[in-house]
């Protein structure tokens, strides 16, 4: 087994080029996890909010996810082809004598900024929200909505 393990016995000579480098990558992430892998990692930071971006012939649809978050603590400003959330996601503070085993909702500011794939009529755009998901309806420009092309015949 230690033969095997350090060898790769019986295999040698016949791996190809592309089954050796699959090699070097496990034991480079082998290697790298071992260095900073701790049980208690902090988690990576997440984009938030989170959002989905849909169009249609005459508009994109923007919906986030927030829940908790009043719709008098946020920011939403559309300029061009961009449209920027911002506000505070407050959090209940807990007992001081709380003891965590796991911390992953974080409270402060934050802003995300979406560039959209064309103009938009800023004077038509309009938000509504419902159980933590904010809607927001961005009609596009006339410039920007397709348009149908008649073909003459001759």
């Amino acid at each position: 087994m230690i033969l095997r393990r350090l060898t790769d016995w019986p295999a040698w000579g016949r791996r190809s080029s592309f089954e050796e480098l699959e090699r070097m990558r496990k034991q480079m992430d082998r290697l790298v996890g071992g260095l900073g892998g701790g049980v208690f990692r902090e988690p990576a930071a997440g984009v938030f909010p989170l959002m989905n971006v849909t169009e249609d012939n005459d508009s994109y649809y923007a919906r986030a996810e927030l829940p908790g978050i009043k719709t008098d603590e946020l920011d939403i400003s559309v300029t061009g082809d961009s449209l920027t959330i911002s506000g505070e996601r407050k959090i209940r503070s807990e007992n001081e004598n709380a003891n965590y085993h796991r911390r992953e909702r974080e409270a402060g500011n934050f802003s995300r900024v979406l560039s959209l794939p064309g103009q938009i009529d800023t004077s038509k755009v309009e938000a509504s929200s419902a159980d933590g998901i904010l809607t927001i309806v961005l009609p596009k420009s006339e410039a920007a909505k397709p348009q149908q092309i008649t073909i003459k015949t001759s």
